[in-house]
């Protein structure tokens, strides 16, 4: 692919959603968009790139991005952070929220819904305790293609085989064809909706716990900076921030810390304690 195409392409994503592309990644630039080419009469991705150099329909643009930030995703990914949420984070806050009754999580760049849905089926494991409890999940993606496949809670055989215990896929699912139909309640217990992590999150609130795993590590420092201050603003005191096994705030942010022995887990920066006034 040639420079001058390359740089159209990367720049219209870094510019959308904020993912930076590398010049090694020129190959997944040609596999991604090859379908989106095609798909708008373009023979090639070099002519796809010539198109959007000149004013480009919105539907176009919009499929360059979206086929370049859907990740893969599966049913509880990273077994270590769902055992903290299920063995530590979670106790702790259904204690500490227990007079106020009210929990909010919110499940940043979700992808194909197979984290908010788990989290989802973990707490329903904890349905008698949270009885007569308000319990949101809020789950938000770039992509509004993956958004209404959220909605739909269709997954392949494949997708269900992969990190889903069978005794949740009896419970939570339907057969659906050649596919699996999450059961209309675990839909209702998420509200997902189309959002850009660049964006200002207005009128989402604060939560207890949000969930940006595997996501800041395609951004720049910049980006990835104001987008974890304006998360640390919406964390509750007590609650909990994960990201990554392999990620972290350093260098990055002084308004979350590491919660010490829980790896992937920050919390907001406690506010520095009052000086005491001296006798003059």
């Amino acid at each position: 692919m040639r420079d001058e195409a390359f740089t159209v392409l990367s720049q219209l994503v870094r510019d959308r959603s904020g993912l930076v592309l590398a010049r090694d990644k020129e190959y997944l630039l040609e596999s991604r968009l090859t379908p989106v080419a095609r798909k708008h009469n373009y023979m090639t991705v070099e002519e796809l790139a010539q198109a959007l150099r000149r004013p480009a329909a919105p539907d176009v643009e919009r499929d360059v991005v979206e086929a370049m930030t859907t990740n893969e995703s599966f049913f509880f990914r990273d077994a270590s952070a769902f055992k903290v949420l299920r063995e530590t984070i979670f106790p702790a806050l259904i204690a500490a929220r227990s007079a106020k009754r009210e929990l909010r999580i919110w499940s940043a760049a979700c992808s194909s819904g197979q984290e908010p849905y788990s989290i989802a089926m973990m707490l329903d494991e904890n349905r008698a305790r949270l009885a007569g409890w308000r319990v949101e999940i809020l789950a938000t993606d770039l992509s509004t293609e993956m958004i209404a496949r959220c909605r739909a809670g269709v997954y392949s055989h494949f997708e269900v085989q992969r990190g889903l215990p069978a005794q949740l896929l009896a419970k939570h699912f339907a057969k659906s064809g050649d596919g699996w139909v999450i059961s209309p309640e675990l839909r209702k217990a998420v509200d997902f909706r189309p959002f850009n992590l660049l964006h200002e999150p207005a009128g989402f609130g604060a939560f207890d716990v949000i969930l940006c795993r595997n996501v800041l590590i395609y951004f720049d420092v910049d980006d990835k900076a104001k987008i974890l201050n304006r998360m640390a603003r919406m964390l509750a005191k007590d609650g909990a921030l994960l990201l990554g096994g392999a990620e972290t705030v350093l260098g990055v942010t002084d308004k979350l810390v590491h919660q010490s022995g829980l790896i992937g887990v920050f919390m907001p920066t406690p506010p520095p304690a009052p000086r005491l006034a001296t006798a003059s």
